[in-house]
C-alpha cells in the first residue's frame, strides 16, 4: 500500500478523506496523490426554447474562469491539510509524502483510470443531501480501477487498521477483497471474521476464512450472528461496532446493483450508514 490515490473535490468528506488516506499512507510508508478531474469544457448550453446551442465566447470564459477557481481551492485544501499534518511534497526516508494530479475528463471516467496504476483508492462515503463526494466517483473508482477502495466516513477516523472486522459471507467479492486487505490484515493487533444468519452465499465458512488467516500469522477470530431481525449491512455495522473496530473488510456488491438499489442489500446499507472505514473491492 505505498501508493495512495484521493480524487479532491470541495466537500464537508473531504477532511475524513484525507486523514483517511494519511492513516495509511503512514501505515506503510507511502505517498499520498491528490487528483483534481476538471470537466471537459461544455460545447453547447441549454437555451430555453430555442433548444441547444454553441457556447459564446463569454460563456467559455466564465466556465474556464470557475473551474480554475475551484481547481485552485481543491487543490489549497490538499496541500494546507498536508502540510499541517507535518507531510511534504519529496519522500522522506521515516515518513509519508504526496503528490498532485489534475485531469480533464468528461465525467468520473479519470478516477477509475488512473487509479489502475495505485495500490489504493481513498473515496469518501457518499452523504445525503449531498452533492460530494458524489456516488459516481466511488463507482468509476469500484468497477474502473481494479483496485481496491478505502471509503473514509462523513468524521476523520482517530485510527486505522489495529482492530479489524471482516464483513465475511462465503462470496468471491469478499474472497477478493480480503486478498487485497492482506497489507492491513498482516498489521493488525486483531482482525474478527463476522458471519451473520442469512447474509451468506454457498462459500466457505467464517471458520474456515479464520483458520486460513491464522496460518499466516493473523490474530483472527470468528463470530457467528444468529440475528434474521437486522438487515445484514446494519448486523455488520453493529457488530463491527461491538468488537472496537476500526476498520471493516467488505466485498462490494455480491448481488447486482440493481437489485440492491431496488431490494437493498449489505452493500448499499453500508455504504448509507458506516461511520468507520471500510476497504471494499469488486
Amino acid at each position: 500500500m505505498k501508493t495512495i490515490l484521493v480524487p479532491v473535490e470541495e466537500s464537508t468528506v473531504l477532511p475524513s478523506m484525507l486523514e483517511t488516506a494519511l492513516l495509511a499512507a503512514r501505515r506503510f510508508g507511502g505517498q499520498v496523490d491528490g487528483l483534481h478531474v476538471r470537466p471537459a469544457l461544455p460545447g453547447v448550453v441549454a437555451a430555453g426554447a430555442a433548444g441547444l446551442v454553441a457556447a459564446t465566447p463569454d460563456l467559455v470564459e466564465s466556465f474556464e474562469r470557475q473551474d480554475r477557481e475551484r481547481t485552485e481551492r481543491a487543490q489549497s485544501l490538499f496541500n494546507e491539510f498536508m502540510r499541517a499534518k507535518g507531510v511534504g511534497p519529496t519522500p522522506a526516508a521515516d515518513g509519508p509524502n504526496y503528490g498532485w494530479i489534475e485531469e480533464t475528463s468528461p465525467g468520473d471516467d479519470a478516477v477509475g483510470s488512473r487509479g489502475r496504476s495505485y495500490d489504493l483508492i481513498v473515496v469518501g462515503r457518499p452523504v445525503r443531501g449531498q452533492t460530494t463526494p458524489a456516488m459516481s466517483t466511488l463507482e468509476a473508482a469500484l468497477f474502473e480501477s481494479g483496485r481496491p477502495l478505502l471509503i473514509a466516513p462523513p468524521h476523520a477516523p482517530a485510527a486505522l487498521g489495529n482492530n479489524i472486522c471482516i464483513a465475511w459471507n462465503g462470496s468471491t467479492e469478499t474472497a477478493r477483497t480480503i486478498a487485497f486487505a492482506m497489507p492491513f490484515l498482516l498489521r493488525a493487533r486483531k482482525v474478527t471474521v463476522v458471519t451473520i444468519e442469512g447474509a451468506f452465499v454457498p462459500g466457505p465458512s467464517g471458520a474456515d476464512m479464520a483458520r486460513n488467516l491464522a496460518r499466516n500469522g493473523i490474530p483472527v477470530e470468528a463470530i457467528d450472528v444468529k440475528d434474521g431481525s437486522r438487515p445484514p449491512g446494519e448486523a455488520m455495522l453493529a457488530e463491527a461496532a461491538a468488537a472496537g473496530a476500526d476498520m471493516m473488510v467488505k466485498g462490494a456488491y455480491t448481488h447486482s446493483r440493481l437489485r440492491q438499489m431496488i431490494f437493498g442489500g449489505a452493500t448499499s446499507q453500508i455504504l448509507a450508514a458506516a461511520e468507520m472505514p471500510v476497504f471494499m473491492a469488486h
